[in-house]
């Protein structure tokens, strides 16, 4: 899939009621977790995008009414030593949702593809090499039933700086900003044609890209939440199972013989 980024810089305001329709997504996104526990399903879903593009944000939103039993967020850094030593996928097979779960990686395997090609931290044959690993990677979850749902958040290097500048001047977002958010700034060129052969290599049937406008983060978040609802719907049964045959004679016997108005 080919991708201009600049497509994708409109920042236009949210045009609904944004508090009563993220409630209503949020309610929506409870009950297919509801769906996604009782059948069994899995899921990986994969955030990259620019510092200070919201992934943190639209994850909160995402996860807000979830029951934490059945859902894991793994922001991932950089790799400690000991990972360093293995191969570059090794330390994501820990973070793979097992039945039942949704996994939500806040920064993924794909940063051997972005940060460490740009920034040199693996050489050029790695990097290159890195786009079919990771297709192999993700066909390996997609081949056992793992739904694999991929958002990128762009936003503009003006939106960039006044995200930055806001949790500056913020106390108790100040621990957001890191000394890299500013090296990474300074490599924005680097970064975009990295960005943009990462989304044209490893867009697949199975683990398809979807690119969002962050630039407004109403906006950004109220279409990233309707996108992966829409996208759970497709991979999850529509219809609760009946309730157990064993549960329901104990039940009877607990409660006795209830009409439907009981």
């Amino acid at each position: 899939m080919a991708i201009d980024l600049s497509n994708f810089e409109d920042g236009n305001k949210y045009a609904g009621d944004y508090d009563q329709d993220l409630a209503d997504l949020q309610d929506r996104l409870a009950e297919l977790q509801a769906l996604h526990i009782v059948h069994g399903c899995r899921t990986l879903v994969i955030f990259e995008g620019w510092d200070a593009a919201g992934k943190g944000g639209a994850i909160k939103r995402l996860t807000a009414n979830w029951d934490p039993r059945y859902f894991q967020v793994y922001p991932i850094s950089a790799p400690t030593p000991e990972e360093k030593e293995r191969h570059f996928l090794w330390r994501f097979w820990n973070k793979l949702p097992r039945a039942k779960e949704i996994s939500v990686l806040d920064r993924s395997h794909y940063g051997r593809v972005l940060v460490e090609r740009v920034e040199g931290f693996c050489s050029e044959a790695e990097w290159r090499r890195g786009y079919d690993e990771i297709n192999e990677f993700e066909q390996r979850q997609t081949e056992i039933g793992t739904k694999v749902i991929k958002i990128f958040l762009h936003v503009t290097q003006k939106t960039q700086d006044k995200v930055l500048k806001e949790r500056l001047e913020t106390p108790a977002k100040r621990w957001k900003v890191t000394a890299e958010d500013f090296r990474n700034r300074e490599k924005r060129d680097a970064y975009v044609e990295a960005i943009e052969d990462m989304l044209a290599k490893t867009d697949t049937r199975g683990a398809a890209w979807k690119v969002f406008d962050g630039n407004n983060q109403k906006s950004a978040r109220i279409a990233v939440l309707n996108y992966i609802a829409d996208e759970l719907s497709q991979s999850i049964p529509d219809a609760f199972p009946e309730v157990d045959p064993e549960i329901k004679q104990l039940a009877t016997t607990c409660f006795g013989t209830q009409d439907d108005d009981g």
